[in-house]
């Protein structure tokens, strides 16, 4: 009857830990440390977006600017009376309207690439947002995680104890073959004969082997015919 308390108690460890390996929070922090590193990698994304953008605008405003330097120096060479003949006074005016179109191009490039910049700068920060919020309910769900393996490991902690106690009236050779059999059939190494039935594989014994039983001595180990665990007779036992 003890090693029924020790199996009893050994059934509530293996509880134990398996609740401690599904709890909901273990799979909810997998899922949100798999969902950051997506984020993060969304994020390298977005700031080398923003990057190379910001590069693009310089060259852009740079060429902008370069156009625009030449224009007012012709523009300044034209009003001062600078030019010296009519054909050098009209190839300059082209050049001028040539420069004048240039500079509207460039600006409507330079408008484009602002714009990339814009929305892509504004991206990047909307990840930063979910990211910290990302972080926050990482840390939120660990730490209830952990309240509970706390929890857990606390009822373990005096189960074992517990059973250490029970088990400490068992002898050796009984615990031994009990701890065999349990590694054997999933944890249950030792099961009650209640009305007949095996509580182990739940069948009901054969009536030629509850007779044997019931003559049996009680200090004897029986083993159940159907399954083999250790079959301990109650008073339930009907034999």
């Amino acid at each position: 009857m003890r090693l029924l308390d020790v199996q009893a108690l050994d059934l509530r460890l293996d509880q134990l830990a398996h609740r401690r390996r599904t709890i909901p929070e273990i799979a909810e922090s997998e899922r949100l440390r798999a969902e950051r590193k997506q984020l993060e990698s969304d994020m390298i994304t977005a700031e080398t977006q923003v990057t190379d953008l910001t590069r693009e605008q310089r060259k852009a405003e740079a060429d902008v600017e370069q156009v625009r330097s030449r224009r007012t120096r012709d523009e300044q060479r034209l009003q001062a009376g600078q030019v010296g003949s009519p054909k050098e006074l009209e190839s300059l005016s082209h050049e001028i309207e040539s420069l004048t179109r240039r500079q509207s191009d460039l600006e409507d490039v330079e408008l484009d690439v602002m714009e990339r910049l814009e929305t892509a700068a504004a991206r990047h920060d909307e990840l930063r947002g979910q990211y910290t919020a990302l972080e926050e309910r990482i840390a939120e769900v660990e730490r209830s995680r952990d309240a509970a393996f706390a929890g857990i490991d606390a009822e373990s902690d005096q189960i074992r104890r517990e059973r250490a106690d029970t088990a400490a009236g068992v002898t050796d050779t009984l615990l031994t073959l009990y701890e065999k059999l349990r590694a054997q059939f999933g944890g249950v190494g030792a099961a009650a004969l209640r009305q007949r039935r095996c509580e182990g594989c739940r069948m009901e014994l054969d009536a030629s082997y509850l007779t044997k039983i019931a003559s049996t001595p009680d200090d004897t180990v029986l083993r159940c015919e159907e399954c083999g665990r250790i079959l301990v007779r109650t008073l339930e036992s009907g034999v």
